[in-house]
């Protein structure tokens, strides 16, 4: 039990260098600390099929363009939109959620159009998207409105369910889901505009 331990005491002192007069315990508990991400800031509910091709579809999303799903959940809208050809990367905080969206992109077959990446939607530079994917809540969506105010001019955003307050919606959709539920989309281009 003894030899393991002086093994990784010694492997992390080989990492984190010593201050002069530091004791190998105190560069131990000196090291930096990795980052944790925070805990999601909704309950994940998968967005119905014919709600993600209602989306993708009023996006036009095209063979060759970038769409970014900001909390892909499965991973169901990324293999959607590569399915269609286009180069699609979605993000996600829950490592559950990581776990279920790169099985999804590997039962589909979907690896070379299709990414999966666990991080902080907030802190994303959203610029490089030709169609940004939504299923959050409304006071996230609004969170996001400065990194979306830095999309392209003719980037769509689309968003199940929730609107975004204070800037108008170019179009807005009900699909009635083959259960019988009625879902909303919601579809801006930029430069999106504020209501005043």
């Amino acid at each position: 039990m003894l030899r393991p331990l002086v093994a990784m005491v010694v492997a992390i002192g080989l990492l984190v260098p010593a201050m002069p007069g530091q004791t190998m315990a105190q560069k131990v508990k000196d090291a930096p600390a990795k980052k944790e991400l925070r805990k999601p800031d909704v309950i994940y509910v998968p967005t119905p099929h014919e709600v993600v091709k209602k989306m993708l579809d009023m996006a036009k999303v095209k063979k060759g363009e970038v769409v970014y799903d900001l909390g892909c959940g499965d991973g169901r809208i990324v293999v959607a939109a590569a399915k269609r050809g286009a180069k699609a990367t979605g993000w996600d905080i829950d490592p559950e959620r990581i776990k279920e969206a790169n099985a999804n992109v590997k039962e589909n077959k979907v690896e070379v159009n299709a990414k999966i990446i666990h991080g902080d939607i907030f802190t994303l530079d959203l610029s490089g998207a030709n169609v940004i994917t939504l299923y959050l809540l409304p006071s996230l969506n609004v969170k996001l409105i400065p990194q979306l105010e830095k999309l392209k001019p003719g980037s769509r955003i689309v968003s199940h369910d929730f609107d975004m307050e204070g800037v108008k919606p170019a179009k807005t959709v009900e699909v009635t889901t083959d259960d019988g539920d009625s879902h909303t989309v919601y579809l801006w281009i930029a430069p999106i505009k504020k209501e005043k």
